[in-house]
């Protein structure tokens, strides 16, 4: 698949033009969005990005687009985990609701332009080291188990408590001089004569460069679902220019997902497995079959990875669903009558 560059020109010029038409429209005058407005925009940009997909079908092949439609629905499922922390950095810096539109606008932007280096730096090693499917794949292995053994319960109000900031948020701090008043969403104020920052620029960078983490495990997750450096670009910016509406759109509801990261995890470990098995077909090193290609290793078909990861993000949030539903059953059972409780513990007592 060859992208002439003024396809690549015309797909940024589009980018930007919704990142300033969402500024104007929704994020230049401050507000805290309701239920109606995230769901009605958050459709239409997920509505946005599937028409691409069909379009993308439509110029070149079908191939390709199931390469998209795969890269885009992993990029948007990995973007739910990162909403997490997102709410996490927001708590923490006790950023206005009203408030909250523009600073994630602008770590969006922010994590658009970190992405799409790490984007042009992965496809310039993919072309000339086959063996990086190796590196990346191994890594989505670790970051799979990672994920899973480091899930945590704790409620979001002490993981704000506990959270340090961040390497780049502590030299910001150091540079440049910061007020810890918000003053309503302004940048910069004049305090005592004096020129600084406000929370609202920490708080942007706080987000912009943890996305960063995030992008160490998306970027090479989707090239295991594709090698086309314009599929990966426009998957992760259509998963993107949506974030804002669906934090605010599924904030409720984070804090029940609570089997998300075991989806993310088997996600993440089957496309490792994948990107292994894609490097045994393409072996070059000498210590792994002579250095001949491995004829007997299988490839997993652009369709049956989409089909899986559908099928692994049903099954989380459902799953979830059911168990804090559960939960909830307990505790209000458990509230409303005492002497059940009571009894329920004699008898683990006895036992």
């Amino acid at each position: 698949m060859n992208v002439p560059l003024w396809v690549w020109l015309l797909t940024a010029v589009v980018v930007a033009g919704l990142i300033v038409f969402d500024f104007f429209a929704h994020v230049r005058t401050p507000h805290e969005p309701t239920f109606r407005e995230s769901a009605w925009w958050s459709g239409a940009y997920i509505a946005f990005a599937l028409a691409f997909g069909v379009a993308l079908g439509l110029v070149w092949d079908w191939g390709h687009a199931g390469e998209y439609f795969a890269g885009y629905v992993t990029e948007k499922s990995l973007s739910v985990d990162n909403l997490f922390v997102f709410l996490i950095i927001m708590t923490r810096f006790a950023v206005p609701r009203m408030y909250q539109q523009k600073v994630l606008l602008v770590g969006v932007v922010i994590a658009l332009v970190l992405r799409t280096a790490f984007i042009l730096l992965g496809a310039a090693a993919i072309e000339q080291f086959s063996w990086v499917f190796y590196v990346f794949g191994a890594f989505l292995l670790y970051t799979a188990v990672k994920l899973v053994r480091e899930h945590d319960d704790e409620p979001l109000e002490e993981q704000a408590a506990h959270r340090g900031d961040g390497l780049m948020v502590r030299w910001l701090k150091r540079v440049v001089p910061t007020t810890d008043t918000y003053h309503d969403d302004r940048l910069t104020v004049r305090v005592d004569g004096r020129r600084v920052f406000t929370p609202m620029l920490v708080v942007m960078v706080a987000i912009g460069t943890t996305d960063v983490l995030f992008a160490l495990d998306s970027i090479p997750a989707i090239y295991g679902l594709t090698e086309e450096p314009y599929i990966v670009f426009t998957a992760n910016a259509f998963a993107l220019l949506g974030l804002r509406q669906l934090y605010f759109l599924i904030g409720g509801l984070l804090e029940r997902l609570v089997y998300l990261a075991q989806g993310l995890a088997v996600i993440l470990g089957f496309i490792g497995v994948k990107l292994v098995l894609h490097a045994l077909h393409t072996n070059e090193l000498p210590f792994i079959n002579g250095g001949e290609p491995v004829e007997w290793a299988p490839e997993i078909p652009t369709w049956a990875s989409l089909a899986f990861i559908l099928a692994t993000l049903a099954v989380a949030t459902v799953a979830s669903l059911v168990a804090t539903r559960r939960g909830r059953e307990v505790t209000d059972g458990s509230a409303a009558s005492p002497d059940n409780a009571t009894a329920t513990t004699r008898r683990i007592d006895e036992n």
